[in-house]
């Protein structure tokens, strides 16, 4: 689910060189229109299922923006925690599509806090770029200010769109750790690579500069990126493991960009593992 953006779908769905003008059209209109956000976020308002499917007990969680929009998430606690997750997960869906990856946390001994971004599951809004920082912002707020946990026990983790969020949100609040999994280096390389006929100038306004942010980041960071990702080439990890100047540590997994990590299971839960005994533990 992390990658079934409306871009995709417009290439999958309308096929072939012969429909690249009908696709462009329809593109056209979108930005035209002052739709581009549907081009770049694919929500889904359904809930299909919760922790409790996967014995796993939670709490709902209900907390408020900056700018007054309220946001859905769950909280879930580890036995023996080791540390937190603070989980943005990717473009598509909602929160209930990543149960698999709530239950490799628990596994190891994370407790998590994964939310909803405004627009998607049942967080109020519309999604927007700066509204995605402002939600990873809330949501770190409310793990600091509300459960009072300690930065130096938070490991930031974002997948896909959220590997961009994520990064943004670890240059200026200061995590144990950050993860970023299966991102790209910026919005902007990711269409030239997946979509080169699509002109990138008309989503201007949508940066998500995962390279600057990392730049800038200063804790330790694991990369995670599949040799066989279809949406976003390895090229772009190694990009991103090479803009990161703190520790730092690539794992190269293998599987489609949104069950790598399922495909992979063994050694990406041994890297985490070790990364996470290596930095959070030793703190």
């Amino acid at each position: 689910m992390e990658g079934c953006d409306l871009l995709t779908m417009v290439f999958t769905y309308h096929g072939q060189e012969k429909t690249l003008a009908r696709a462009l059209i329809f593109v056209s209109l979108c930005i035209l229109s002052g739709c581009a956000s549907r081009l770049v976020y694919h929500p889904d308002r359904d809930m299909r299922g919760s922790p409790a499917d996967q014995g796993l007990p939670y709490e709902s969680v209900d907390f408020e923006t900056q700018d007054g929009v309220r946001l859905s998430g769950w909280w879930l606690s580890a036995c023996k925690q080791r540390g937190v997750v603070l989980f943005c997960h990717g473009n598509a869906g909602n929160i209930s599509h990543r149960l698999d990856s709530l239950l490799i946390f628990n596994k190891l001994g994370l407790s998590t806090f994964i939310f909803d971004y405004r627009g998607y599951g049942k967080s109020g809004g519309r999604p927007s770029e700066r509204g995605t920082y402002l939600d990873a912002k809330a949501a770190w707020n409310h793990l600091v200010q509300t459960r009072k946990i300690p930065p130096e026990d938070i490991v930031i983790f974002g997948r896909s769109l959220g590997g961009s969020i994520a990064a943004w949100l670890a240059q200026d609040h200061h995590p144990r750790m950050l993860v970023v999994e299966s991102s790209f280096t910026s919005l902007r390389d990711m269409v030239k690579d997946r979509f080169p006929w699509f002109p990138a100038r008309l989503l201007r306004n949508y940066q998500y500069d995962t390279r600057q942010y990392l730049q800038k980041t200063r804790c330790p960071v694991l990369i995670i990126h599949s040799r066989d990702d279809e949406l976003i080439p390895l090229r772009q990890g190694q990009e991103l493991y090479e803009a990161a100047k703190g520790p730092k540590e690539f794992l190269e997994i293998s599987g489609s960009h949104n069950r790598g990590f399922i495909d992979s299971l063994k050694r990406y839960e041994s890297t985490l593992d070790n990364f996470i005994s290596r930095y959070l533990e030793r703190k």
